[in-house]
């Protein structure tokens, strides 16, 4: 809403009813007035468009209301930096939350349309790429559930991250047209736009009896436009939101040119403005790719400032009181180079001394660390940019001196302790590191499960946390239950209400109560039959897409994520090359039928990802056309993986696979929702899956594999893969199938370097923990010939869960970092 509305004493509308008939009224009304459209000739697509705009309507109401309570109590806003927001479909989620699915569903009944139907058809906003956006979304549902005042902030990619389709069994990427048809829950904010500067030259004004003022003259300029989406709370207590930064040229057409013949390059401006709002991770193994990804970022951290800031002015009289009505948590290092733009803004725009600009700062600022892998830490080359941002790499080298000074005369530190802490990487190309400048000008630095923040202190920023020992803190993921059980799992939601009661509805740690019908064999039965629905569903899917035909009685082994080495689908993959084998050998034994179901998107630039999405479906094909199988294993791979997807598969889960190489996964979200839908998990202990082993019960997992401190003993003693390939029979077999072209007849080298890598070096502990994978999948099979033993512990999964709700992990950095 326009803030200046705050000031102003307005009227409370009248509270507009949710009775069916008058839902039904107000649709038609859209339908004829908004859409213009006769009911009788109306698409589906236009009944969604209508329904949308009359839910919309009772959202605006909250959401104003909301927006004028923070400004009459002072609340201290929230503000949420992030590169990704995987909000997935809206339409559910907000219906929902504001409490009214039921009296929808029957006004849009009434008029003879179907609202799972029409539900279907929104576009998923293809704001994200997988953990980091959809940990944003969920953040976003729980800052308005427990009624904290928030923004999220981040970019309105046109097509974000691509749309994955397979050819021949490889991953195509495409663009996905989300906003083709434009977005119904967004509003445009003009009043909110922001000029955006790259390039130039700093001039330096002031004599020499005054201090000198630093004026940045950027080369090129853009603008940057708000696009507001409201996001509903459990029970719509509250209406946050969403804002993104659209860019548009200052100038969209260079008139000269275009009168001179010069079509295309009269646009030149409006184009380089438009891309960068147009991909997300747009790829950067060249320099433009590189400078384009810098380039985002700086746009949405200095556009969303400049918003922070003025929205401050609005209200209080100077920047003092900064730290005390706002927090701003950076999520990851994407937005990391908001340090220096504050910085910039504080000193350069409104006046203040660098040390005062400083102090204002770091009391601003909490940064989310989301990885252990260094070279995930973002990092920039120095040329590119001090060209890029001239002003701020001054502003990067002032605050690195301040910042070195301290550590060598506070803290004695000695040049190797110096160089790890110092801004710019000197080993090699000098690079001005992300996650440094994140962690030096942020008051709270958190790791997202108690493993991997301990880690945090000892490996990446060891040294800074040695200067620093009071910053680092944990506050572990977790994820809606209103999306990722009330919504995606309907079924398993009204079993538990007429178990336990609503109390879980408002308080997901009431699922506890579930414990006591864990081996009652009538809830098992009805249980069990939730999760075959489930199936059934996730079957059609499957079917109508891809032509498989799945069993839903067969074990549906689930691994979906972000395509990576270290998320270790490669092992999963071996192990179903074991297991064939396996059963073509002995088709005598009583096998477990199987199917393993992978779904994740590869960056377009990662060779080995990319091939492991080749590999899987090429074992696929091999497996799922041979009869000696007998239909006791399946292996499907199930393109462009997205909420949408995930919200049929989790339910559908009897294990989950999280796998990833001990160390190196800092929390997971996944593992959480597989197991509050009540799946087995498989896993090691890794990120979060430790803390889910404590609440969960160690007897309701299964764990395998080589512990973080092992992996790390491991490597610094000299892994010897080879070694152990020769030892393990089935693992060298296997590896041997794949490497000879048994899965790739038509290209017998295709996966000859992939598996080159696990002779030669594994790093990500494939061989290393293969054998135990393995034993641990016969466990797997073991429990599930037990029906009994099985429900009992996917039912104790999903009642031991409920601490594992964003509202928890929110609650804990509203009190514990942000004092909101």
């Amino acid at each position: 809403m326009n803030d200046s509305l705050a000031a102003v004493e307005i009227p409370q509308p009248t509270p507009r009813s949710t009775r069916p008939e008058i839902l039904a009224e107000e649709i038609i009304e859209r339908l004829t007035y908004r859409i213009g459209k006769d009911a009788k000739v109306a698409k589906p697509h236009d009944w969604l468009t209508a329904a949308i705009l009359v839910v919309r309507d009772r959202i605006i109401d909250k959401w104003m209301e909301s927006t004028r309570r923070v400004y009459k109590t002072g609340d201290k806003r929230v503000y949420y930096l992030s590169l990704e927001f995987l909000i997935g479909r809206l339409m559910r989620d907000a219906v929902s939350n504001l409490g009214v699915m039921q009296e929808l569903r029957d006004a849009l009944s009434s008029l003879g349309v179907d609202l799972h139907v029409i539900a279907g058809l929104e576009p998923d906003a293809a704001l994200g790429n997988g953990g980091l956006g959809r940990l944003a979304a969920c953040f976003m549902e729980s800052m308005a559930t427990v009624d904290i005042p928030a923004y999220g902030y981040g970019i309105r990619y046109v097509h974000g991250l691509f749309r994955q389709q397979m050819a021949d069994g490889w991953q195509v990427e495409l663009p996905e047209t989300w906003l083709a048809h434009g977005n119904p829950w967004e509003f445009e904010r003009r009043e909110s736009s922001y000029e955006i500067g790259f390039g130039g030259s700093v001039e330096t004004i002031g004599g020499y009896d005054e201090p000198p003022r630093y004026v940045w003259k950027p080369a090129e300029r853009v603008i940057a436009t708000a696009y507001d989406t409201p996001v509903v709370g459990w029970r719509a207590q509250r209406v946050n939101t969403l804002r993104l930064w659209s860019a548009q040229p200052i100038d969209p057409i260079l008139l000269d040119a275009f009168n001179a013949g010069d079509h295309i390059g009269a646009l030149r401006e409006s184009n380089k403005a438009e891309a960068l709002t147009r991909v997300l991770y747009p790829a950067d193994a060249n320099p433009a790719g590189q400078e384009l990804r810098l380039r985002q970022e700086y746009f949405f951290s200095s556009a969303s400032l400049q918003d922070i800031l003025r929205r401050h002015l609005q209200q209080y009289p100077d920047f003092s009181t900064l730290p005390d009505k706002v927090a701003i948590q950076l999520n990851d290092t994407h937005p990391a180079v908001s340090i220096a733009e504050m910085m910039r803004l504080l000193t350069d725009v409104h006046g203040l001394e660098f040390d005062d600009a400083w102090e204002i700062t770091r009391g601003t600022f909490s940064y989310t660390n989301h990885t252990l892998l260094p070279e995930a830490l973002e990092s920039w080359p120095v040329p590119l940019f001090e060209r890029l941002l001239p002003r701020h790499m001054q502003i990067v080298y002032a605050i690195n001196a301040k910042i070195l000074l301290e550590a060598r005369k506070a803290k004695s530190f000695n040049d190797q302790q110096i160089r790890a802490i110092s801004l710019i990487d000197e080993n090699g190309d000098r690079r001005v590191r992300m996650g440094n400048l994140a962690f030096i000008g942020s008051h709270s630095i958190n790791g997202v499960s108690a493993l991997h923040t301990d880690l945090m202190k000892v490996t990446v920023f060891s040294d800074l946390h040695t200067l620093y020992p009071e910053r680092i803190n944990n506050k572990t993921n977790g994820i809606t239950p209103r999306r990722w059980l009330m919504q995606c799992n309907p079924g398993l939601t009204s079993l538990i209400r007429e178990a336990i009661g609503d109390r879980f509805l408002d308080d997901t740690e009431a699922l506890r109560a579930l414990d006591a019908f864990a081996e009652d064999s009538g809830f098992q039965e009805k249980f069990a039959a939730v999760k075959h629905a489930n199936k059934v569903q996730l079957a059609n899917l499957v079917g109508s897409r891809m032509g498989v035909r799945l069993d839903p009685s067969a074990m549906f082994d689930i691994q979906i994520k972000r395509i990576h080495e270290y998320k270790r689908q490669l092992l999963n993959i071996i192990e179903a090359v074991a297991l064939y084998d396996q059963i073509r050998s002995r088709p005598e034994l009583d096998w477990v039928p199987r199917v393993k179901l992978f779904a994740g998107k590869a960056a377009p630039s990662y060779h080995n990802a990319k091939l492991i999405i080749k590999l899987a479906n090429d074992v696929a094909r091999v497996i799922n056309n041979d009869p000696a199988v007998r239909g006791l294993l399946k292996v499907v791979f199930i393109p462009n993986y997205n909420v949408s997807l995930a919200e049929v598969m989790v339910p559908a889960a009897d294990l989950s696979e999280q796998i990833s190489t001990a160390g190196m996964e800092a929390s997971g979200t996944g593992n959480m929702k597989f197991a509050l839908n009540g799946a087995l998990t498989i896993g090691t202990l890794d990120g979060a899956n430790v803390e889910m082993r404590d609440h969960v019960g160690a007897e309701n997992m299964v764990i395998f594999g080589l512990t973080a401190e092992e992996v790390a003993s491991v490597r610094a003693e000299g892994h010897e893969p080879r070694a152990i390939i020769e030892r393990s029979k089935e693992l060298s077999q296997a590896l041997d199938a794949i490497a000879s072209g048994v899965f790739s007849p038509d290209d017998r080298s295709r996966f000859t370097g992939l598996i080159d890598g696990i002779y030669n070096h594994d790093w990500f502990m494939v061989t290393a923990d293969f054998d135990a994978y393995a034993a641990a999948q016969r466990t797997v099979d073991q429990i599930w010939t037990d029906p009994k033993s099985w429900y009992s512990k996917t039912i104790r999964n999903t009642a031991r869960m409920g601490w594992f709700s964003s509202d928890r992990t929110i609650r804990q950095y509203a009190s514990e970092i942000w004092r909101a």
